[in-house]
C-alpha cells in the first residue's frame, strides 16, 4: 500500500536516524514512499552511507525472508545483514533500473557507493540485485527509460526481457 504525504512526513519527521547526514537527506519519492537524496555534489566512488543492520545467521535469514523481508544483504557464507531496523537509514534508497549507486560489502560492513557523479538534491538510488526466481513479485516503478518493469539484478535484465517478450506473444496469439 502506498503512504500518504502525511504517513510520510511521519516516517522522516519522527526517526532520529534520518537526521543529520553529511551527504544525504530524506524526502518523499516519486519512486517509492520515502526516498534519500543527495544534499551535495557527490563524487564517483564516494561511500555515500552505510547500510547497517542486525548481523545475523543464514537460517534466521531464511526465516526472514519467508516472513517478506525485503531488507536482507548477503555478507559472506555465514552471515547475512537484516537493515529493517529503525537506526538504518540507507533502507530508505530506492531500487532503480538505471542506479546513481551500487553496494558494496567490504569487511562485512554495506557500503552504498556512488557510481558517477550526483548532483544536489537527485535521488539516490541502486540495484537491489534480487534473484531472477521471483522477479514477477517485485515490480518495479523506477521511471527510468531503462525501466524493466521488475527489480531484478542487471545481469539477469535480458532473460526477463526475453520472458516478457514470450509472454506479450502468447498473448497476442490468445487474443488477451
Amino acid at each position: 500500500m502506498e503512504k500518504t504525504t502525511s504517513e510520510v512526513s511521519s516516517i522522516v519527521n519522527s526517526n532520529p536516524a534520518l537526521e543529520g547526514h553529511e551527504r544525504v537527506y530524506f524526502k518523499q519519492s516519486a519512486i517509492h514512499r520515502v526516498g534519500a537524496f543527495a544534499r551535495k555534489s557527490i563524487r564517483s566512488g564516494t561511500r555515500v552511507i552505510e547500510y547497517v543492520g542486525e548481523k545475523i545467521t543464514k537460517e534466521v535469514s531464511e526465516e526472514r525472508l519467508l516472513e517478506s523481508n525485503p531488507y536482507i544483504f548477503v555478507l559472506d557464507d555465514t552471515f547475512d545483514l537484516d537493515g529493517d531496523v529503525d537506526w538504518n537509514p540507507a533502507k530508505y534508497l530506492n531500487h532503480s533500473c538505471s542506479p546513481n549507486c551500487e553496494s558494496d560489502v567490504v569487511d562485512g560492513r554495506v557500503w552504498i557507493l556512488a557510481l558517477r557523479p550526483i548532483k544536489p538534491h537527485e535521488e539516490l538510488t541502486y540495484n537491489y540485485g534480487f534473484d531472477l526466481s521471483e522477479f514477477g513479485e517485485y515490480p518495479c516503478e523506477c521511471g527510468s527509460p531503462d525501466c524493466l518493469g521488475f527489480i531484478v539484478a542487471a545481469e539477469h535484465f535480458d532473460e526477463v526481457r526475453k520472458r516478457a517478450g514470450k509472454a506479450k506473444a502468447s498473448r497476442k496469439k490468445t487474443g488477451g
